[in-house]
């Protein structure tokens, strides 16, 4: 068996995969529960952007559930919940709407810099690798 081989065989583990799953569901439940709050609370009630923090919340527990439980952590999800917070407390409650694409490339800057980092740790990836 050659190292590429080695490489390509996926382990996978019915537990953890059978916890991912209950996870993503509870995620999408608490992403209806919010939808459909939302759509019953006049819209003037919600401060602006209240919507986006709570969807990336929402993904930034999903992945810290998912590492905390030893599950590899979606790297898309987290990097977009990232960027949904920091967009909206940055662009629309400071007021510094003008740094948003600052900080869009400052965060995308970051992933690729740390990603041998997250790599070495295995944090994302698919969840059925875990």
């Amino acid at each position: 068996m050659t190292t590429q081989d080695a490489e390509q065989v996926v382990v996978q583990d019915p537990e953890k995969v059978a916890l991912n799953k209950r996870l993503e569901t509870s995620f999408w439940g608490l992403f209806l529960i919010m939808l459909g709050g939302w759509a019953l609370v006049p819209e003037e009630t919600i401060p602006e952007g209240a919507w986006s923090i709570g969807v990336g919340l929402l993904m930034l527990g999903l992945n810290m559930t998912r590492y905390f439980c030893g599950i590899r952590m979606s790297g898309f999800t987290t990097i977009l919940g990232i960027l949904l917070v920091v967009g909206v407390i940055c662009g629309d409650w400071l007021d510094w709407g003008d740094l948003n694409g600052a900080f869009l490339l400052i965060i995308l800057g970051l992933y690729l810099v740390l990603k041998p980092w997250f790599e070495k740790r295995r944090l994302f990836g698919k969840a059925e690798e875990s």
